[in-house]
């Protein structure tokens, strides 16, 4: 099992990658709005103050989706969904992905056409 961690700074997309996740039988994430580090900074710090116009045009909110995944399979494709949808995320300002191992759920319904985990 996997989480998978994804930072979309393009909201609009959202609903795509969802819809895309569920073709996957990727059935549960929980979303959440998010702000990266320079666009607190450009606020915060006067010294940043020059990103803020440029982060306020270039992405004005980010979404950061959490899945628990099970299958290696639907992991790579989940990314290979993300890149489809948002772009190749080695380009600067279009999110980023990231797993990690999970050893334990507690709570996790089932994926489409499993059984309990």
């Amino acid at each position: 099992m996997q989480l998978l961690v994804a930072v979309i700074n393009q909201e609009e997309k959202l609903d795509e990658i969802l819809s895309g996740f569920l073709e996957l039988g990727i059935t549960g994430a929980t979303i959440i709005s998010s702000e990266g580090m320079g666009r607190v900074l450009s606020h915060d710090i006067p010294i940043f103050a020059g990103l803020q116009t440029l982060l306020a045009r270039s992405r004005p909110q980010n979404q950061t989706i959490f899945s628990v995944i099970k299958e290696d399979e639907k992991v790579e494709g989940a990314i290979a969904l993300l890149q489809e949808i948002c772009g190749d995320l080695n380009n600067p300002a279009t999110g980023i992905a990231f797993t990690v191992p999970v050893t334990r759920v507690v709570g996790l319904k089932p994926e489409l056409g499993e059984g309990e985990l």
